[in-house]
Formats: structure tokens, sequence, C-alpha cells
């Protein structure tokens, strides 16, 4: 008996640990991206080499679609360093692409939404762990949303409608919503039967990177609603 409950104890110690890996990644990811979008929002020339010219600019957002799709491919043969600096990376490159909602808005708007983002964001979280609900059918149709959104995205591009780009925006708070109870759900399924293995801390910071982009999605999105421009 005194065995179980030691057994027991311990695999809920092994829980906790992935689950706080996977949050502490995704918040040390948010953190580089924060000081690295501050810092080029300062730097007038650093501003001019990325915002002015196209090359550059489109280069480091082909760079960052790259690096996902190689830390998402590669996960399993990689080392937790590899994947690690890739991380890292990754969240330093979107820096450099976020720092443009410091020329925008002000950052008095910027951070009263990153505040309402980041209260939504922990409701979904905790929702996504408490709900007796399977979510995966969810995530199917939330799947094929974002699809949708980016061709919406790309029409918009030709149209500039604020009107759809309004409505794209308050989709995309819905969708990402969605998706953070959807992913917490199947990173805590995974936590159940996580062990202290080099395989589970890679996929800590796999779903570190999930949470990551639900939360700059929908920072994004509202940001684009409610966000006062300079």
């Amino acid at each position: 008996m005194y065995e179980q409950v030691s057994l027991r104890q311990a695999n809920e110690q092994v829980q906790r640990k992935f689950l706080t890996g996977v949050y502490q990644w995704m918040v040390i990811a948010l953190a580089i991206s924060g000081l690295v979008a501050w810092a080029v929002a300062g730097s007038v020339p650093v501003q001019r080499a990325i915002f002015g010219n196209t090359i550059v600019f489109f280069a480091l957002i082909i760079g960052e679609f790259a690096l996902v799709w190689w830390l998402s491919a590669s996960i399993r043969k990689i080392s937790v360093t590899a994947a690690s600096v890739a991380f890292v990376a990754y969240s330093a490159l979107n820096g450099l692409t976020l720092s443009s909602v410091f020329l925008v808005y002000t950052g008095t708007s910027i951070v009263r939404v990153f505040a309402i983002t980041a209260v939504t964001f922990g409701a979904m979280s905790v929702y996504g762990m408490v709900t007796k609900s399977d979510l995966r059918s969810m995530g199917r149709y939330l799947t094929m949303a974002i699809i949708g959104i980016i061709i919406a995205g790309l029409v918009n591009m030709f149209l500039r409608s604020s009107a759809f780009d309004v409505l794209i925006s308050m989709v995309t708070v819905l969708v990402f919503t969605g998706l953070t109870a959807y992913d917490t759900q199947k990173l805590l399924a995974v936590a159940n039967e996580a062990t202290e293995s080099d395989a589970y801390r890679k996929i800590a910071i796999i779903g570190a990177l999930e949470l990551y982009l639900d939360f700059i999605n929908i920072f994004l999105a509202l940001l684009r609603l409610f966000g006062k421009r300079n």
C-alpha cells in the first residue's frame, strides 16, 4: 500500500514537472520576444533595416515559418539542447517582427491588451485542464478555421477592407482561445504519461511553442480590435 502511494506521488510529481516545464518555456519565449521587440522599437537603424527593406522583412517571416516547421518535424531526432536553442531563436526572430506593434500602437494600449490576453489565455487554459468534455473533435475544426483565417487575411491584403479586418480579428480571437483550451487538454493528457526522459523534455518545448503561438495570435488580434494607434 505504501509503495502504491509513493509511486502515485512520484507520478504526480513528474506530471507537475512536465506541465511546469511547458509553461516556463512559454513564459521565457514571451519574455524574449517582448525584450527583442522593445529593443528594436528603440533603435531607428534596426527599424529601418527590418521595415525599410521588404526583402529583409519577408526573409524574417520565412525564417520563422521555416524554424517552426524544422523544429516540429525534427523534434524526435534532435537533442534537447538543439530544440531549446531553436525555440529561443524563434522567439527572438518573432520579437524582431513583433517590434512593429510598438511603432503602430501606444505603449499603454499594448500593456492593457497584453493584460487582457493573459487573463483570457489563463482562463481558457484552466478550462482546458478542468473540463470533462473531450475537446479533440473541436481541435480538428479549429485547425480548419486557422486555414480559413490565413486565406481571408491574404485576400484582405488586396481588398484592404477595415470591416473585413475586424471580422477576421474577431474570428481569430475565438479560434485561438478555443485552441488554448484544446492544446492545454492535449498537454494534460501527455503529462499523465510523462517521464523524465529527454523525449518528454522535447515534447514540453513543442507544447510551449503551441501555447506561445496561441497567446501571440490572441494578443495581436485583440490589439487590432482595441489597440490605440500612435
